[in-house]
């Protein structure tokens, strides 16, 4: 039976949630979680990928977020993760070196940063696509670019990010709980997220929405320990933010505007 365009649109609108909460997924997966065919699923990224708000990549797909948060299918999370970014920026001051992975909220930071003279050091290769500021100097690790996060890794990366120290760092994570620490998805960004910790003088601050909260993924980068901060928004967990404020952390939560 043919689906109604309320179905398609509502099935749309929970695969871009899937892709903004997972980064990259392959249609294998897609479907499974939407109980859906793969036929179906590769119709609906064949769709988004040619309003150029996703990137097709072999077997699966992930989000091009540079046109996704302007695009009318976008969920309120994009509004959650401005919210947490624009916070963010109020801790950089002027004359700063800050460290920035390739967390997309995290990047946003940039977008908010309204102190002089501040020197950003990242991994994230969409840096690049970023609007140039007269107060930022954006200078990239280097590295081994990995697809499909466009994330600059490995040993020259490394190398380069362990001859500076920065006064705060700003780190996005795939999950934060105070069972599983501060934990990524991705085995080969571990390193780094280590090391823009250990070389971080200041305030180490993680960025996670409500849907990153209480959650574990596979690689851990850091325990709750290493942690100065965590922003997230209002609608995180409660029993979550409490275990971690007694853990110690510092825990600012942000209102979102609809």
């Amino acid at each position: 039976m043919k689906s109604s365009k309320q179905e398609i649109e509502k099935r749309r609108t929970h695969l871009l949630r899937l892709l903004e909460y997972r980064e990259s997924m392959s249609v294998e997966e897609l479907a499974e979680a939407l109980k859906t065919s793969e036929i179906t699923i590769r119709r609906d990224l064949q769709y988004f990928q040619q309003q150029n708000v996703i990137d097709r990549h072999h077997g699966g797909a992930s989000l091009n977020k540079m046109n996704f948060t302007t695009n009318i299918f976008s969920s309120n999370l994009a509004l959650h993760k401005h919210a947490i970014a624009k916070e963010a920026a109020r801790f950089v001051e002027d004359g700063d070196t800050i460290f920035i992975n390739t967390s997309s909220t995290a990047l946003l930071v940039l977008e908010y940063i309204t102190a002089k003279q501040v020197t950003v050091i990242t991994n994230n290769g969409r840096a690049i696509f970023c609007e140039s500021k007269d107060n930022l100097y954006v200078i990239l690790t280097g590295g081994e670019l990995r697809m499909p996060k466009e994330s600059l890794v490995g040993d020259f990366a490394l190398n380069n990010l362990s001859k500076v120290k920065a006064a705060k760092c700003f780190l996005g994570c795939s999950g934060i709980s105070l069972k599983g620490g501060f934990t990524t998805a991705v085995l080969q960004e571990v390193a780094i997220n280590e090391m823009m910790l250990k070389n971080t003088i200041g305030p180490r601050i993680v960025l996670a929405d409500k849907n990153k909260v209480g959650r574990e993924h596979s690689f851990s980068s850091g325990s709750i320990k290493e942690l100065t901060y965590l922003i997230t928004d209002t609608q995180a967990s409660d029993v979550e933010v409490k275990a971690l404020r007694q853990a110690g952390l510092k825990v600012l939560q942000v209102p979102v505007t609809e």
